[in-house]
């Protein structure tokens, strides 16, 4: 008899809106996560206390740890005092970097984690990958995704607009990887995941043309849900490849030649608009997305050109020349095209002189 179905991990439980925290004890319990309330919780900076004492009274036996950063000896420290703990679970609270290192950690020690995201800045919130920075420069490594996610929408409201703005360039540049995957299928055969890669597109979709900015709940919960899709559609597929094209090759890129430049999801967005950019000067195709991705940039302001993160051209030619390198055996537009350094600083300076101001 034929195989009709496959089994596909998902959360048990993803609870979006305002108050959500209060629940989460009885989302432990319900779900069968930690019947008896032995929860580790590791925060990070920013909101992360504040929202352990908010939970604290409904957690008999829980124990709060600190996260100090997003790099590979937090994650290993923070997996080395789970496992020594009687622990049924592991509760993430704060931003990507917290919940990446708490991921990295729950995976070591062999236990479920839940991921309560206090910003929208990145799709980290709900995937089986965590970026981490080590000695060497970051690397995304693979991950047990979370057993269950909370956005209170109150917590993501008190935390700064550029982390909240950054998640839209994040899911915008779904777009893209979902091309580019395409792409590497038509020149190269790769094998496509249509289940993953709808879910990716679709979270794209229902964002751009969501016509709310984030001062409504409604396009809060949006965003949340698209971050969640495309976490959701890295895990169906078994690799980042729904969520990361040559837009994410280009983040890493600036990331390691240029630290500290923009934000994760910033640096996605401009990625995205910039391999649109090539796809529709190149290959004749894209325009169309291309002027929907800076538009939708444009009313979210967020940075659309290098120098708006400080950058100049001749620098993000250097990273994108440098991107290929970052995800080695990843087909995307920038191997396909294979462009010279003389070819992409034009393409550069055309792209800049079309969009900037």
């Amino acid at each position: 008899m034929p195989l009709l179905t496959r089994m596909l991990p998902a959360p048990l439980s993803i609870d979006v809106r305002r108050g959500a925290i209060a629940h989460l004890g009885e989302l432990l319990a319900d779900r069968r996560i930690a019947t008896e309330g032995r929860v580790a919780i590791a925060v990070g900076p920013g909101q992360g206390d504040q929202i352990a004492e908010h939970i604290r009274p409904s957690l008999q036996a829980c124990e709060v740890f600190h996260v100090d950063g997003g790099t590979v000896d937090a994650a290993v420290e923070l997996g080395s005092r789970l496992r020594s703990g009687s622990y049924e679970a592991v509760v993430g609270i704060g931003g990507g970097r917290t919940i990446d290192a708490t991921k990295y950690a729950a995976t070591l020690a062999g236990m479920p984690m839940v991921s309560v995201a206090t910003n929208l800045s990145h799709d980290g919130i709900c995937s089986p990958t965590a970026s981490l920075e080590h000695e060497k420069g970051k690397n995304t490594f693979g991950v047990t995704m979370p057993l269950a996610m909370v956005v209170d929408l109150d917590y993501v409201r008190a935390a700064p607009e550029r982390l909240v703005r950054a998640g839209v360039g994040d899911v915008l540049s779904n777009f893209s990887a979902v091309d580019d995957w395409l792409l590497a299928g038509r020149e190269q055969g790769d094998p496509i995941d249509r289940l993953a890669l709808t879910l990716s597109r679709t979270a794209a979709e229902a964002l751009i043309y969501q016509p709310k900015s984030i001062e409504s709940d409604e396009f809060l919960t949006v965003l949340a849900e698209g971050l969640v899709l495309s976490g959701m559609a890295m895990s169906f597929a078994g690799s980042s490849r729904p969520s990361s094209g040559g837009d994410h090759e280009i983040l890493h890129a600036i990331d390691h030649l240029f630290p500290g430049t923009a934000n994760h999801g910033e640096l996605a967005g401009i990625g995205a608009a910039f391999c649109y950019h090539l796809r529709a000067t190149h290959l004749g195709e894209g325009a169309e997305r291309l002027e929907q991705i800076v538009t939708c940039l444009d009313r979210h302001e967020l940075p659309k050109t290098p120098h708006d993160i400080g950058l100049t051209e001749e620098q993000f030619a250097q990273a994108v020349l440098h991107a290929p390198q970052t995800r080695p055996g990843r087909y995307t537009i920038l191997e396909h095209l294979g462009l010279d350094e003389g070819a992409v600083l034009k393409a550069v300076r055309e792209y800049v002189g079309t969009f900037a101001g």
